[in-house]
């Protein structure tokens, strides 16, 4: 049974999966926005014919909607310390270690922390 100091520190890793998912394409994503002339697109296949014709055709788009997903990412990581104060984990290492998670994977870390339901002790 968890008790209430297993609550204030609670935090759980994402998916390996979805963590790999997730950065290898913020990191295609970020090639694109800002060295799309280095991208080999010819060997990328139908990923890379589409790039390219997202890189030429609507550039300016990329570059806005990249800094979106960061900003959207910020208000995420916020929300994540609302959330961890209202669940009760107020554990100054476990809502960094939360923040951080957000910031960097956004929902797939978010809701974990969305479906967590805190064990409250029985009262006697």
């Amino acid at each position: 049974m968890g008790t209430a100091a297993d609550n204030k520190a609670y935090f759980q890793r994402g998916s390996l999966f979805w963590f790999t998912i997730i950065t290898l394409s913020f990191g295609y994503y970020t090639w694109v926005v800002f060295w799309p002339q280095s991208i080999p697109y010819q060997s990328l296949g139908p990923l890379g014919l589409f790039t390219q014709y997202l890189v030429d055709h609507h550039h300016p788009l990329l570059h806005n909607g990249y800094w979106l997903a960061w900003l959207i990412h910020v208000g995420e990581s916020l929300y994540a310390m609302v959330l961890c104060k209202s669940k009760g984990i107020t554990n100054a290492r476990a809502q960094l270690l939360w923040f951080l998670q957000t910031f960097l994977f956004g929902i797939a870390s978010l809701s974990i922390l969305i479906a967590y339901k805190p064990k409250h002790p029985k009262k006697t």
